[in-house]
């Protein structure tokens, strides 16, 4: 009879590890307890990789996100055609993935249609669909454990969904009666809706296994906060910061310039709701100001864009359009004057060509930027002396406090800011992928380029830990004064700073676009990261930099809108790098020519899906349709991946390893093993 190899330790080895061993018997106490826990993990390698899904630049768009979040960039709907493609219609398929994405909504409609008012009708809908569901979580469920399961399943329903996962088919003749019993009870018992309701969203769950959102939740949508609520509940999340979450989380500690500038774009896209709605800010004190200060002025230039594709004009009446337009033009000026503060404060970030109201000739109506002097297409700032232009007048001081104060004292931003941290980063690397939001400061040549971060000249990985610590500096009580000081500021230079990784461009010409009409001032000269980034040599250098191994290893990242419509190609760098923002901010869809890009990765490989504009909920409830979309196959494995080929099986394997080592102290007397019954973690 052959025997299994077993390894061999060395007495030096185990008594260097001795206190691990002794401390991992405590959970695994004996041979029978460490041997089943191996068992365990090495039948866990051996499952089908789980299925990842990489989202960036959301931009507020929650109805689009929601929608992708729940039918998985396509892949339920993928997934219930491979189960149902021949037996049922196009028709039928649309309306059960509908279901499955919204099934309260589903359900009210279904049951006030006339075809379902009678009750054999509604016994029919019910015995299919629940068979239907279930085949459709039998099959999003099998890569993943019971007990993985079992944690996905709600608490009132775990049992018997269990029960049906596990029924082979309808093949055991002595348990069908028992199935199909169960099916009967659920709708006789009044318990169909809310059962069908929890196989839904079990589903959703399960169709998903990791979620990486590479930046800018917030922007001009209308519902940052709303995503941000989802990802809270949705749980299984990492986050690689953008710069416009860092302005975000700049005016939530404080930063006026990032309050001034959170609160342009704001009401530059006439999106109030995040901001009232959400977390509860006052304008009140902004609109009041305004309307003294500008009561006379046209505000011409400051008119909110209302166009059919961001903010419909009917919305908005004719006194609320006026009022929005004058307090734009209140809060841009505020932000000229606080950034000037911080430029002053913080030399070293050498951005005094941004300070640009000193440069205005009020006489001549000119501005002077780089020796070149240019006419202003609005000279009215009653705030403006020009003797001392970036003073606050004691109204606008006044103002500035009240705004700073309504920011630090809201309760559900505070608690957002705190889900940023926990869950984000500035770039993470799982499974071979590099992520982060921007990009990685190179000089002209490729080489990794240095950037002073809180004091000290860092580049490359380096750079972006101090910038993480840096950004969580600002949220410690603890912190001492001076360094929070300087954190709190950081995040604008994070939002608009030339060598910040989350932007990475000469200037943000903010003024230039607002007073100056000649469209070459307007230009925003990218950092030769996005030169340079299609080159497959500086791809792999960063790559090494960050310690992303392996032969299919990739950068991903967003922040750029990738213009389909000009020609330009989401892949890039000979496949080593994939830009997935397509642009999900509907301000971005005529230029972008889709409505971005999601980013699959599972078991047998990548599949990129590219974005129509999506509709309504409204319309996938009730039509039954879903966002259009475009996949391609990026790359393919030449093997199934397992969970042994990922980062987590790299740490069960480790796991495996300990515990392999334990038996053999185990059966060597170098630990005694313990008969108490102790549970099995």
């Amino acid at each position: 009879m052959s025997q299994v190899s077993r390894k061999e330790y060395t007495p030096e080895q185990i008594d260097n590890d001795l206190r691990v061993l002794q401390l991992l018997s405590r959970s695994f106490p004996n041979v029978a307890a460490a041997s089943s826990e191996i068992i365990n993990l090495e039948a866990i390698l051996n499952l089908p990789k789980g299925t990842e899904h990489f989202v960036a630049d959301i931009h507020g768009e929650s109805e689009a996100f929601r929608h992708i979040l729940k039918n998985a960039s396509g892949n339920i709907r993928r997934k219930v055609t491979d189960i149902f493609g021949t037996s049922l219609s196009a028709a039928d398929i649309r309306q059960l993935c509908s279901l499955i994405y919204y099934p309260e909504q589903k359900l009210e409609y279904i049951q006030a249609a006339e075809e379902f008012q009678s009750e054999e009708a509604f016994y029919d809908f019910y015995t299919i669909t629940l068979h239907r569901l279930v085949k459709v979580l039998r099959s999003v469920s099998s890569k993943y454990t019971r007990s993985k399961v079992r944690k996905a399943l709600p608490a009132e329903f775990a049992y018997i969904i269990e029960e049906l996962l596990h029924e082979s088919g309808g093949r055991e003749e002595n348990k069908t009666p028992y199935y199909n019993r169960i099916i009967e009870t659920i709708i006789t018992t009044d318990r169909a809706d809310a059962f069908i309701t929890a196989l839904c969203n079990v589903i959703q769950r399960l169709s998903i296994d990791r979620l990486h959102i590479l930046g800018d939740v917030f922007d001009r949508g209308p519902g940052a906060h709303i995503i941000m609520d989802t990802l809270i509940d949705y749980g299984k999340f990492d986050f690689q910061w953008g710069n416009h979450d860092a302005l975000w989380m700049g005016a939530a500690v404080g930063n006026e310039a990032c309050i001034a500038a959170v609160l342009r774009i704001s009401l530059r896209y006439a999106n109030l709701a995040t901001l009232e709605d959400g977390y509860g800010i006052n304008l009140l004190p902004l609109a009041t100001f305004a309307m003294e200060t500008y009561k006379d002025d046209p505000c011409k230039g400051f008119e909110a864009r209302t166009d059919s594709d961001i903010t419909p004009d009917e919305r908005l009446s004719d006194s609320q359009k006026r009022l929005i337009t004058c307090m734009h033009k209140a809060i841009t000026v505020l932000q000229f004057k606080t950034e000037a503060a911080l430029i002053d404060r913080n030399p070293e970030w050498k951005m005094d060509d941004r300070k640009l109201l000193h440069k205005i000739d009020f006489d001549k109506g000119t501005v002077t930027i780089d020796g070149v002097e240019h006419p202003m297409t609005d000279l009215n700032f009653p705030t403006i002396d020009p003797a001392d232009p970036y003073r606050l007048t004691p109204d606008e001081a006044r103002l500035m406090a009240r705004l700073r104060h309504s920011f630090m004292v809201s309760d559900k931003l505070a608690r957002h800011m705190q889900c940023l941290l926990s869950h984000g980063s500035m770039f993470g690397v799982y499974n071979s992928n590099l992520l982060f939001h921007a990009s990685i400061p190179l000089n002209a040549d490729g080489s990794l380029r240095e950037v002073t971060v809180d004091g000290k000249k860092v580049k490359g990985a380096e750079m972006m830990k101090r910038v993480d610590a840096t950004i969580r500096a600002a949220f410690y009580n603890d912190t001492p004064e001076d360094r929070r000081q300087y954190a709190r500021d950081f995040f604008w230079y994070l939002w608009c700073g030339p060598d910040s990784p989350l932007f990475d461009k000469a200037r943000m010409t903010t003024f230039e676009r607002q007073f100056i009409k000649d469209k070459a001032t307007h230009k925003e000269a990218e950092g030769n990261y996005y030169r340079l980034r299609n080159d497959p040599q500086v791809c792999d250098m960063i790559l090494d930099e960050f310690g992303a191994k392996g032969p299919d290893r990739h950068i991903i990242n967003g922040h750029v809108p990738v213009k389909l419509s000009k020609g330009e190609t989401p892949i890039r760098a000979e496949g080593r790098l994939m830009v997935i923002d397509g642009g999900f901010a509907r301000a971005y869809h005529s230029t972008t020519g889709a409505a971005g890009y999601t980013l699959v990765f599972h078991s047998r490989g990548f599949q990129l899906v590219q974005h129509e504009p999506f509709t309504s909920s409204e319309d996938a409830i009730i039509h039954g349709l879903d966002i259009a979309g475009t996949t391609q196959v990026v790359e393919l494995s030449q093997h199934r991946m397992r969970v042994r080929d990922t980062d987590k099986g790299a740490e069960l394997q480790s796991q495996i390893n300990e515990l392999t080592e334990l038996l053999y102290a185990f059966r060597h007397g170098y630990i005694k093993e313990q008969t108490r019954n102790v549970k099995v973690k």
